[in-house]
């Protein structure tokens, strides 16, 4: 893989790195515990609150996973081992890598995986 190429990749995850933390600072009202005082709001309003700070809670867990993913891509790219399978030391397909440029493993690896 070649410098421009590194750098480019490089780019990509350090801008989706920033969205997703600006996302997650977004929607830290979603996560916030839900009142349950039954004067102020009714049954129902404090399920959709409960449910509503599930599904956040949720959505910031995975956002948490998605940005470990691109500090791991991250620090590959400073260790010269980006682009390469972490199971196998395959290279990774350039068009895998250009779908998500924070995936470590190459299809065959992430097919035994899956399977």
């Amino acid at each position: 893989m070649t410098d421009l190429d590194l750098k480019t990749f490089e780019k990509r995850l350090l801008s989706l790195k920033a969205e997703l933390l600006s996302l997650e600072a977004a929607s830290k009202e979603g996560r916030a515990p839900v009142e349950l005082d039954q004067t102020k709001v009714g049954r129902l309003s404090r399920m959709d609150a409960l449910q509503g700070q599930a599904m956040a809670l949720e959505l910031d867990r995975r956002r948490k996973i998605e940005i470990q993913r691109i500090d791991s891509a991250l620090s590959r790219i400073k260790s010269g081992d980006f682009g390469y399978c972490v199971s196998c030391d395959e290279e990774i397909a350039p068009k895998r890598l250009e779908l998500d440029p924070a995936v470590p493993t190459c299809i065959a690896c992430a097919e035994q995986k899956e399977g």
